[in-house]
């Protein structure tokens, strides 16, 4: 393999092989490339959307503004910056992947190319089943104005393509990296889909809930809720489903206990 072009500035030089030194790549998340970018504050927004959902390698092929760039800079802010501080700089696309394994390029655009179109979704499960076998994954972002042209997608192994409306299918350059780095995030496996903010408290046990229930029964029938008599039996079934499925925490069930009692005290006059 010929050695890629040196960047301008980067702690992201790959290692090259030799005839005889095999390279070695021990990248475990995609590298984000994005092909002759032409706004800094759009680079600094893609390096905070990166950031956001644990991507932090990037590389720019020839940036219209050169490099560094202040205004890149103050778009990244805080933490962002590091995606940015070492972020590596090569003067064409095929410098800058040629140490990658597999490479996306994400367009709206019908090419006139064959190669496989995957969603976000699909390409990042494909990119993980990559990386875990220690293969160096590249995702490429085109210019902001046309995106990327054929000779950049031709360079790649597959196409991301994001369903959007198809009367207004273009996306901002943040947005595009945000889809993806979203996508890797997602499918990391640690993070439940569905979860209770329980803000303190905890879940009401079965008894707590079966008293409740208990409570409501007593006022009810006192009330002369629960008629006709022979639809009785059937109204506090339902009564205690409701209740087993409120999935309730032990401040939910202190507050029904609460209401009741109050409009008790106040009808009797307390």
């Amino acid at each position: 393999m010929s050695e890629p072009s040196a960047p301008v500035v980067s702690d992201d030089t790959p290692p090259v092989a030799t005839d005889d030194t095999p390279l070695v790549v021990s990248d475990d998340t995609p590298l984000v490339i994005l092909v002759r970018p032409q706004m800094g504050e759009n680079i600094g927004a893609a390096a905070r959307a990166m950031l956001n959902f644990g991507l932090d390698r990037m590389r720019l092929v020839d940036p219209r503004d050169g490099w560094p760039n202040p205004r890149a800079v103050a778009m990244a802010s805080g933490a962002a910056g590091r995606v940015l501080d070492h972020a590596g700089v090569f003067a064409d696309l095929p410098a800058a992947i040629a140490d990658c394994a597999y490479v996306f390029a994400t367009t709206s655009r019908t090419r006139d190319l064959t190669k496989p179109v995957m969603t976000p979704e699909r390409a990042m499960e494909h990119a993980r089943a990559l990386t875990a076998a220690g293969q160096r994954v590249a995702l490429l972002f085109g210019p902001e104005r046309a995106g990327l042209e054929n000779p950049d997608v031709a360079r790649a192994n597959a196409i991301i393509s994001v369903p959007v409306n198809p009367d207004f299918p273009s996306l901002n350059l943040a947005q595009a990296v945000l889809l993806c780095a979203y996508e890797w995030r997602r499918q990391q496996g640690d993070v439940p889909p569905e979860v209770l903010a329980l803000a303190g408290t905890e879940h009401a046990t079965a008894i707590e809930v079966a008293r409740l229930g208990d409570h409501y029964e007593e006022r009810l029938e006192a009330a002369g809720y629960f008629h006709p008599p022979e639809r009785a039996p059937s109204m506090k079934l339902t009564l205690r489903n409701l209740w087993s499925r409120l999935a309730m925490t032990r401040a939910d069930v202190q507050t029904f206990h609460g209401i009741l009692r109050q409009i008790i005290r106040h009808r009797d006059g307390g």
